[in-house]
């Protein structure tokens, strides 16, 4: 009986010492995983910005000025040669 409780005791010390193991290198992986995803995020906020300026005229440019004759303007055009 001795025996068996000294075995349970070092399987469950062993499992314990796994599974901190395990959990240390997940959290050691999260800020990479985070910085990751925030990468991410800022590229596609940079996509998207990027498509929405496309898919819009710009402004910033006037028309150009209608192309009207006066009204007053009764010279002939010139006659081709």
């Amino acid at each position: 009986m001795d025996g068996t409780a000294i075995i349970i005791i070092l399987a469950i010390a062993g499992v314990a010492s796994v599974l901190l193991f395990a959990i240390k290198g997940i959290l050691d992986q999260l800020p990479d995983v985070f910085d990751s995803a925030s990468r991410a995020r800022d590229a596609w906020e940079r996509f998207k910005k990027k498509h929405d300026e496309a898919a819009k005229p710009d402004d910033t440019e006037e028309p150009p000025p209608p192309a009207t004759v006066p009204a007053d303007d009764d010279e002939q055009p010139p006659a081709a040669a």
